[in-house]
């Protein structure tokens, strides 16, 4: 990924040791083995098996494991056209996934609904959860999916462990009635 060792864990580094804090430590740890749960619709999803493939590997980000369960689950990706009747299914998936927990919208239709400005279609999940990273396009190529799972390692890095237990954590939650 081209981060250095330093950059990485700060700290004090010297002749076969390296002192950093366990926060800097675990952060690294998490951030590089993510297990998303891949939430697919239309062409996104399609995208998305392609970024999973071995042109482009999404494994070497340590996203080998997909897991279909959201109990197991660090990372929703809600991919493609989202229904209004799926929102509250979408919201379910969310409620059982355990802390902590990411969110990435790939694609314009999870992002803002996209071309379906339609009665039917749900404009942007962020209507029913909260979204941590967006990744435009309709659909995303590959490398734009890389890009936005590297923008949640990077948040999964630098979150701090008392952020999910913060007020304004806690009022995020709230104002989309998950609690």
């Amino acid at each position: 990924m081209g981060v250095s060792k330093a950059e990485v864990l700060e700290g004090y580094i010297g002749e076969g040791y390296q002192l950093t804090t366990v926060e800097k430590a675990l952060g690294l740890a998490r951030s590089n083995s993510i297990w998303p749960l891949p939430f697919a619709t239309s062409c996104c999803g399609i995208e998305f098996m392609a970024t999973m493939a071995s042109t482009y590997d999404l494994a070497r980000f340590g996203m080998e494991r997909l897991s279909f369960s959201p109990r197991q689950a660090d990372l929703l990706m809600v991919m493609g056209t989202i229904a209004k009747k799926m929102g509250p299914v979408l919201k379910q998936v969310y409620t059982q996934m355990a802390e902590p927990k990411w969110v990435i919208a790939v694609g314009a239709c999870a992002s803002s609904g996209g071309i379906f400005d339609t009665y039917s279609v749900l404009q942007g999940i962020d209507k029913v959860i909260p979204v941590d990273v967006y990744v435009p396009g309709c659909p995303p190529r590959p490398e734009q999916i890389i890009d936005g799972v590297m923008k949640i390692q990077e948040l999964v890095q630098n979150e701090t462990f008392r952020r999910r237990h913060s007020p304004e954590y806690q009022h995020l939650l709230e104002k989309y009635q998950i609690g």
